[in-house]
């Protein structure tokens, strides 16, 4: 199984940016696709997470302005974040996982595959 991430890169605050995921070697119909992101010198964190059926989870940090959606049929996954802040600053990873419960949708350990990242840079 394959993850590569693709749409980072620097934008002002208040810009908007499209991540995207690709996923190849499997179908996930099952568990969820999320998006996490690391900051320098700071632990991995949840951004946003979307299950089999369509249902949505997102950070405080991070609702209202990202959105999180899917085609399934190009096995991709996408986020759209906008107005974006010099704190969301981080390289953002996407993870799948075909036995994610809902309980543990938020959390790093509950996910087996892991893309490169890509780095999102926002400035002031």
């Amino acid at each position: 199984v394959q993850l590569v991430e693709s749409g980072g890169g620097s934008v002002q605050a208040g810009g908007s940016l499209r991540l995207s995921c690709v996923v190849s070697g499997r179908t996930f119909n099952s568990g969820a696709m999320a998006w996490f992101r690391q900051a320098p010198g700071k632990e991995r964190e949840f951004v946003s997470a979307i299950k089999w059926n369509s249902y949505t989870y997102y950070a405080d940090s991070v609702k209202g302005r990202f959105t999180i959606s899917r085609d399934k049929a190009k096995k991709t996954v996408y986020l759209q974040m906008n107005s974006l802040k010099p704190e969301d600053t981080a390289v953002y990873y996407c993870a799948a996982d075909g036995g994610v419960i809902q309980s543990e949708i938020r959390q790093t350990r509950a996910y087996d595959y892991w893309g490169q990242g890509t780095l999102v840079t926002v400035s002031s």
